[in-house]
């Protein structure tokens, strides 16, 4: 065991890692580039709206009034030239007829003998009003959320450049689990292998099912590794992080060539955390066997990890402001589970999660402090789990 980094740099060392190996982006299918980065800037195709665009239902009228009436004009359609003294009802979104000078809004209008009457203003949107063709809309390394992807659709996009989701697999280590039923008899259900695929989709993974449990040998780790290993970009382990007669981890990412990128962390709980990268250049987040402490591994190094991978920032710390006082944990940062109403939650122990399904997140007190009731601190959310 070498001495543990300090929790933050621990974040900023995994981001860091997953930044530079980050694959090559290429243009994706909206679906696939959600939640990655945009790789280059997003530029409208064509004129933003590319023609003028009714912004009410009403009538389009063109010279003095009264107008009359002839005809209307819908969504999608493409509208004759409007004469003077004449209208046409118009809808929502539909193009401007050529000639029309302002438009009557359907609830100020009134008709008789097709003839329209009403106060008139010019309540339509401009070709190009919102960007023009080859504008740039939005710089390379903006998040991919919905209202970029309805923006790309609507500059005339059918792919953005971005970085695909990573593949992932978890590995679940411990001849003592159990994969149904109830635990007894010394043995205990498993909960990581459920659990942190979809803490990991969560994340920005594309998570396949969890292997395991697999056998307390070397034989056996080694193997599970290697098949994971053979159709993931990131794979996770749970249990074995420490050097205990059956955790076989360290030995066996020896035996497959792995080096480390880190290799525990000064933090509580959750302090036997890894991260290694293989030859190939794959890697393998070691999570505690403990559930709280490996959800607090996939928030320090496992989410860091794949926000770099996809070419976004480090995921950024949140604030809270504490409903009561919570204790230090010496050298060590201290990640102290918290309700939203800024209490902390009952049944925190590692090896717990009743407290994880109800958490706003894990305030982060600082090595060597505390924090009182009142505090403003810094809030780290679990993927998945707190938003």
């Amino acid at each position: 065991m070498t001495d543990p980094i300090r929790w933050d740099q621990a974040r900023e060392t995994a981001w860091a890692a997953g930044f530079s190996a980050r694959p090559a982006a290429s243009e994706l299918p909206f679906a696939e580039a959600a939640g990655s980065a945009l790789a280059a800037p997003l530029t409208a195709v064509s004129d933003l709206p590319a023609f003028p665009t009714s912004a009410i239902d009403g009538w389009a009228v063109a010279g003095p009034g009264p107008w009359r009436v002839e005809g209307a004009v819908l969504a999608g359609q493409i509208p004759d030239p409007l004469e003077p003294g004449r209208a046409v009802t118009i809808a929502t979104g539909a193009q401007v007829p050529e000639g029309a000078e302002s438009l009557i809004r359907l609830e100020h209008g009134t008709v008789e003998d097709g003839l329209v009457t009403g106060p008139t203003a010019r309540e339509w949107r401009d070709a190009g009003e919102e960007a023009r063709a080859g504008e740039e809309l939005l710089p390379a390394g903006t998040p991919v959320t919905p209202p970029v992807i309805g923006l790309a659709a609507a500059a005339g996009h059918l792919t953005l450049p971005a970085h695909g989701r990573p593949s992932a697999r978890v590995v679940v280590f411990g001849d003592e689990l159990l994969t149904s039923g109830v635990s007894a008899k010394g043995r205990v259900r498993d909960s990581l292998g459920p659990m942190i695929p979809h803490m990991l989709t969560a994340a920005g993974a594309d998570a396949g099912p969890s292997i395991g449990p697999v056998e307390d040998t070397l034989d056996s780790h080694v193997a599970a590794l290697r098949e994971a290993l053979s159709g993931a970009d990131l794979v996770c382990t749970t249990g074995g992080t420490m050097v205990g007669p059956v955790d076989h981890l360290h030995a066996a990412l020896a035996e497959i060539g792995a080096e480390y990128v880190l290799n525990t962390v000064a933090v509580r709980p959750g302090f036997p955390m890894l991260l290694a990268r293989t030859a190939d250049g794959k890697f393998i987040a070691g999570l505690p066997g403990n559930p709280q402490s490996a959800v607090i591994a996939v928030v320090t190094v496992v989410a860091p990890l794949l926000a770099g991978l996809r070419g976004l920032p480090l995921p950024p710390l949140r604030s809270a402001h504490l409903a009561e006082d919570v204790p230090g944990r010496g050298d060590f940062t201290h990640l102290a589970l918290l309700d939203p109403a800024g209490r902390r939650l009952a049944h925190h122990g590692s090896a717990m999660l009743r407290g994880l399904a109800g958490a706003a997140g894990f305030a982060v007190i600082p090595p060597n402090a505390s924090a009182a009731a009142g505090d403003a601190v810094e809030l780290a959310t679990v993927p998945g789990v707190s938003s």
